[in-house]
């Protein structure tokens, strides 16, 4: 699993608007936007990596801070180069994964909708609520918007919540899938919803999307303990883990 879910990090990655191949790394740079989140770089597994790679990644950046996200066990040795280098990490997270068998319908609570965000208010207005949610708040640009579009018209899947009186509540999506693997991410409930199991309903209503449309994993990632138990109400099972690492 460790395998498919990096090379399914590779492709994701691949099909960024600025992606940049950098010896063993793919960068998936998209010159929309200066999130961290989006611009980063993964290894290629398998391949041989040496300290002059990591140099030359870092010069790919194009003054950028590097940034990588990799599932450890693709690329052992790679975090020690790293740290020589100056990176530091950031986290290590163990990954979480769910498949048809394991899926766990969640109730929509009372006094919410689930929808799929088509207009551009509603993709707007989806992604202000998850701005907010993870401490950057502020409204969705057009670059946002465009974003969401391509990556919806390559398959992926996005899932808003709002209140039956029409206020934006939450929401989440998937990056493009990549033979038979995709991630789910941006799963963010505002925090005036909170802990009435929306975010369990955003989940798992995406995860069904994705294996309806042929998708045989999903994956994603918990911040917390909290997050931990909604997944895992949702059918998501701990799989491997993955290393953030960075130089600022």
């Amino acid at each position: 699993m460790d395998l498919r879910i990096q090379r399914a990090v590779v492709a994701n990655l691949c099909t960024r608007l600025n992606a940049v191949e950098s010896g063993p790394f793919v960068l998936g740079l998209d010159h929309g936007t200066d999130s961290p989140h989006i611009n980063y770089a993964t290894p290629v597994p398998g391949a041989e990596i040496t300290a002059a790679d990591v140099a030359d990644l870092v010069t790919a950046f194009a003054g950028r801070p590097p940034r990588l996200e990799y599932v450890t066990s693709c690329a052992p040795e790679l975090e020690q180069l790293l740290l020589d280098a100056g990176f530091a990490v950031e986290a290590r997270n163990e990954y979480l994964t769910c498949m048809p068998a394991t899926l766990v319908a969640q109730p929509v609570p009372a006094g919410f909708e689930l929808f799929v965000p088509e207009t551009d208010g509603e993709i707007a207005g989806m992604i202000a609520v998850q701005n907010e949610a993870f401490g950057s708040p502020g409204d969705a640009g057009p670059a946002d918007i465009d974003r969401q579009r391509r990556v919806s018209l390559r398959g992926g899947v996005f899932v808003g919540a709002r209140t039956t009186d029409g206020r934006y509540a939450g929401g989440g999506g998937t990056v493009v899938p990549s033979d038979g693997i995709c991630e789910v991410g941006g799963i963010a409930v505002g925090a005036a919803h909170r802990r009435r199991g929306l975010a369990g309903a955003i989940t798992a209503e995406i995860a069904g999307r994705l294996f309806e449309a042929g998708v045989e994993v999903a994956w994603l990632e918990a911040g917390g303990d909290d997050s931990w138990r909604v997944y895992e109400r949702a059918g998501f099972r701990p799989a491997g883990q993955r290393l953030y690492i960075a130089r600022y």
